[in-house]
């Protein structure tokens, strides 16, 4: 059996659609690729490749299906695992300092051998049976502090996010779509804090900028890259393509077509 050829699973809870990471996890490319952003930096993570994504961080990813199939397996090692886990394990840590929102892991036959065990756990649904589930996130999170021991610098580390320069990370983040209370746990701040330092740095309510600030860039991709709406739309967090128009003709007077045909 290939190890591309690993069936889709996953141990942890549902994935949010939002594009905050609330949680550690591990992630396997069986088949397809992902292209993905961390607002600082793209990565593109191929089949038979291993990662480990970090909690509190914002990414937004694409998947690329190989012959219309995509499969992953991803573990999830929330705090309370990872506390439990703690407990019962030496933990040594080495003053890992990587930023990375997702870090590549080296292929390793353990590795490989752990995906491998998974599959009679299986059931119908991909997923994997409570009963075994801490004992095989158990087994893999050994593993992987055995190949990369630097990984208890991130795993264990249970502090929150401290307060950080507001305008930068608006600056840098604007594109991903997370609620605001997300935005001002990142920062640093109570939602009430943020919402203050926001008004008297932007002079405008964290929404309304936000929407200003994504249309800005929605102009200069169509002006100056001569880019159509529906290629980047998305990636700018309009939910549809009629809701980016209404607000454009609303905030340029004119329509994307009519800005593009404006060059």
């Amino acid at each position: 059996m290939k190890i591309t050829e690993i069936k889709s699973c996953i141990i942890g809870p549902v994935i949010s659609a939002e594009q905050f990471i609330a949680e550690h996890f591990f992630l396997f490319l069986g088949k397809g690729r992902m292209n993905a952003y961390d607002g600082n930096k793209h990565y593109v993570l191929k089949p038979g490749e291993s990662f480990l994504v970090r909690k509190n961080r914002l990414a937004r990813y694409n998947k690329v299906k190989d012959n219309d199939e995509f499969e992953k397996v991803i573990i999830f090692f929330d705090e309370a695992f990872l506390k439990s886990f703690q407990k019962k394990h030496s933990i040594v840590f080495k003053n890992f300092t990587s930023k990375d929102a997702i870090i590549k892991l080296n292929k390793d036959d353990l590795i490989n051998s752990f995906l491998f065990s998974l599959e009679p756990y299986y059931n119908h649904s991909g997923n994997i049976s409570p009963t075994f589930s801490d004992i095989k996130r158990e087994e893999l999170l050994l593993i992987l502090l055995q190949l990369h021991p630097e990984l208890s610098d991130i795993l264990f580390d249970f502090g929150v996010p401290g307060r950080i320069d507001l305008e930068k990370f608006m600056q840098q983040n604007y594109k991903f779509k997370v609620s605001m209370e997300r935005f001002s746990f990142l920062t640093g701040r109570s939602l009430s804090a943020f919402k203050r330092d926001f008004k008297s740095i932007f002079n405008e309510t964290p929404n309304r900028w936000l929407v200003k600030r994504r249309l800005q860039e929605a102009r200069f991709l169509i002006e100056e890259k001569q880019q159509k709406p529906a290629d980047f739309y998305l990636d700018l967090g309009f939910e549809d393509l009629s809701h980016f128009y209404f607000a454009f003709k609303k905030e340029f007077g004119r329509t994307p077509v009519e800005m593009r045909g404006k060059g």
